[in-house]
């Protein structure tokens, strides 16, 4: 119905050599994320590595940066992020991680409440919600995230099978590792919590990278039956891309838009979910062109068997 991009005929397979080196790299940087990540180290929210977390607001305007010189000093590792919140504007979020034991976490947030008092007398700091996780449940969580990320994508070979074929199946789940592991790796190089609403966008990204694959897939099953014989694998590959560019640019384009809304206006608390969201949007669509349909074209040479 509406085209932002008009007929093209791009050679995108031709340069998929470039782009596997470029995928590499990608995926070099995410395994050695995920490594870090896995053994506790990087920069781990409390989510993953145990610790405590405050949310309570001021009865009058603060400062954050007042708020932050207060807490300084009091604990190493102490962050303080304000909350969007129009029913209650002065909210704020302080988080303190790795403690040697559950009950350090709760001293820790005993000594935050008596520093509101001491340091801002005559504005009342109200105690909204205080979560409190202990290294065992850090790890523990850390644990699951990575094997829900593994089942999941575990279930996207299943299902590409189901539609195409095997083949296609672990083509798809290639391109949505390589995703989830290069947003993962620029994610962790680039210093970005890791908690679990990473965790919860990654899992977003797969099926998003996912939908964009099977779009393609869908109309290189189309094209081969339309002009079998009529030209080569890779000419019916290359037709395909650059037959559904419009579309992904649309859907990429439309998605972004939200995306870096929210990272604008959605504050703190969601700027790192936002921003790991943008990445996999962009590298998700690079993906479907440059990763999961030349991994058939390669598979495909090797061993024919003209894509169900």
């Amino acid at each position: 119905m509406f085209r932002i991009i008009p007929d093209t005929n791009i050679n995108f397979i031709g340069a998929r050599k470039i782009a596997f080196g470029v995928s590499i790299l990608l995926v070099a940087l995410g395994l050695f994320a995920a490594v870090m990540i896995g053994t506790g180290r990087g920069n781990l929210g409390i989510d993953f590595a145990g610790g405590a977390m405050l949310q309570g607001h001021f009865a009058e305007p603060v400062a954050i940066d007042d708020l932050r010189g207060a807490l300084t000093g009091t604990f190493d590792d102490v962050k303080v992020s304000t909350i969007k919140d129009f029913k209650l504007p002065n909210a704020f979020m302080i988080k303190t991680k790795r403690p040697e034991t559950e009950g350090e976490s709760k001293e820790r947030v005993a000594v935050i409440k008596d520093i509101m008092v001491e340091r801002f007398p005559g504005n009342t700091f109200a105690v909204d919600s205080e979560h409190i996780i202990g290294p065992a449940v850090g790890e523990s969580l850390r644990k699951d995230a990575m094997f829900a990320i593994l089942i999941s994508l575990a279930g996207i070979i299943v299902y590409i099978w189901i539609r195409f074929d095997f083949r296609s199946g672990i083509a798809a789940t290639v391109a949505t590792f390589h995703d989830v592991l290069a947003v993962l790796g620029i994610s962790y190089f680039a210093g970005i919590e890791f908690d679990l609403l990473i965790v919860t966008a990654l899992l977003t990204l797969a099926g998003y990278s996912l939908t964009d694959t099977v779009v393609v897939y869908d109309r290189i099953r189309e094209n081969l039956k339309k002009f079998r014989g009529r030209g080569e694998f890779v000419t019916s590959v290359n037709r395909s891309i650059n037959e559904v560019l419009s579309r992904t640019f649309m859907t990429s384009g439309t998605t972004l838009l939200m995306v870096v809304t929210l990272a604008a206006v959605g504050g703190e608390v969601l700027r790192s979910f936002s921003i790991a969201l943008i990445l996999g949007v962009i590298i998700g669509t690079y993906s479907s062109v440059f990763v999961a349909s030349p991994i058939i074209v390669e598979w495909e040479a090797r061993r024919p068997r003209l894509f169900k």
